[in-house]
């Protein structure tokens, strides 16, 4: 059977240049302009899709997150800004909240979504159309510049430096975990890491074993993973996923930040989770119609790709750019927490419906959303 949009364009670069490593791989997979899993056009998330998300249960996850951004946020110049924002429902749910529950700091709030599609961009716009005016887009961080000198209220009133400067918070929603990652498996006879690539037999990717030194990308290890006394324990073989553009991620969100808080919410485990006896074959894995699959490299392009985040890489690359870790928890514990005040504060936040009642079940609930995702949250005051 002749290969087709994604793989096709993976076919010729592996004929091209020969095996190549699973994060080109996994960045073709998902990110290829036209063939790409996250250009297309059919909805991808919720019952009919191929994976739910906090997003797709309902619109009580934006509201709740809505809330505690409403708590961090002052008096100031005020910015949200959202990558990942995939169709835009989760922007939705926090404007539509803000807008109704807190309308001074919507006035003063300026929403931006990191969005370096063109194809989901245009999504988002009809998505949020609503909110025309009050939403821009950026393609990278690197156009999300840092903090203005002066900035200006929703009224057209000048702001000066003096009276006030930008208040920022950056966050992504299972952004993280679809990045591309290498995978790195453990020769035990030689004591090094070796990167796992992909080649093309006989019309099918296979996992083959790159040549060449993998120092460089053991590097971005944490030190836990390169100890001597791990070195004995290893098992020949045993795989562990290291996320270059992740990390550079956050050290790029760190950087634009200014005073604020940055917060991620994903899949995810601690260097030493991730390093446990029974993930020796590492944490991608892919997700076609709610069915989990192995096979990561079969039928690219039609399957998502997701590998689990290195949180302790992660909050040491924010530490390594000056922000202080405010939070490491489970969903269930950050939305509970958030949860808690609300009930607190009677009025503050609207009814508290059946409906939102079945929804927190379901984000909180160990056996559903409440353990499988982790919340870092990272600040400079």
């Amino acid at each position: 059977m002749p290969l087709t949009g994604a793989a096709e364009k993976i076919a010729k670069e592996i004929e091209g240049r020969g095996a190549i490593p699973f994060a080109r791989f996994m960045d073709l997979a998902l990110y290829c302009p036209v063939y790409g899993y996250y250009e297309k056009e059919e909805d991808t998330i919720g019952r009919r899709g191929d994976y739910f998300t906090s997003v797709s249960v309902g619109s009580l996850f934006g509201e709740l997150l809505a809330f505690r951004f409403a708590g961090w946020l002052g008096a100031e110049a005020l910015e949200i800004a959202e990558a990942g924002a995939h169709r835009g429902e989760l922007a939705r749910d926090i404007l539509s909240w803000m807008r109704r529950r807190r309308a001074e700091l919507f006035q003063r709030l300026t929403y931006w979504i990191i969005e370096p599609s063109d194809r989901r961009r245009q999504w988002q716009q009809q998505t949020l159309a609503e909110f025309a005016g009050k939403v821009r887009w950026a393609k990278a961080l690197s156009e999300f510049s840092t903090p203005p000198t002066a900035s200006r209220w929703a009224d057209g009133r000048s702001a000066s430096r003096e009276s006030t400067s930008v208040q920022r918070i950056i966050f992504a929603n299972e952004l993280l975990d679809a990045l591309p990652v290498h995978r790195l498996g453990w020769d035990a006879k030689a004591r090094a890491w070796f990167e796992w690539g992909v080649a093309l037999r006989e019309g099918r990717f296979v996992w083959t074993r790159l040549a060449g030194d993998a120092s460089g990308l053991t590097q971005l290890m944490p030190p836990a993973t390169l100890s001597p006394q791990l070195a004995t324990l290893l098992p020949d073989g045993f795989t562990v996923e290291v996320c270059p553009a992740a990390q550079e991620w956050w050290r790029s969100a760190a950087g634009v930040l200014g005073r604020g808080k940055l917060l991620t919410i994903d899949y995810g485990l601690t260097v030493e989770e991730l390093l446990a006896p029974e993930r020796k074959d590492g944490t991608v894995r892919g997700y076609r119609r709610h069915q989990l699959n192995s096979d990561v490299l079969a039928n690219p392009g039609a399957q998502d790709i997701t590998a689990h985040v290195n949180f302790t890489a992660i909050q040491a690359a924010g530490e390594l750019a000056g922000l202080h870790t405010e939070a490491f928890l489970t969903q269930e514990q950050f939305l509970t927490s958030i949860a808690r005040q609300v009930w607190q504060a009677e009025g503050a936040f609207g009814d508290w419906t059946a409906q939102r009642t079945r929804q927190f079940q379901t984000l909180t609930h160990p056996d559903h959303l409440g353990r499988t995702f982790r919340v870092l949250v990272q600040g400079r005051p």
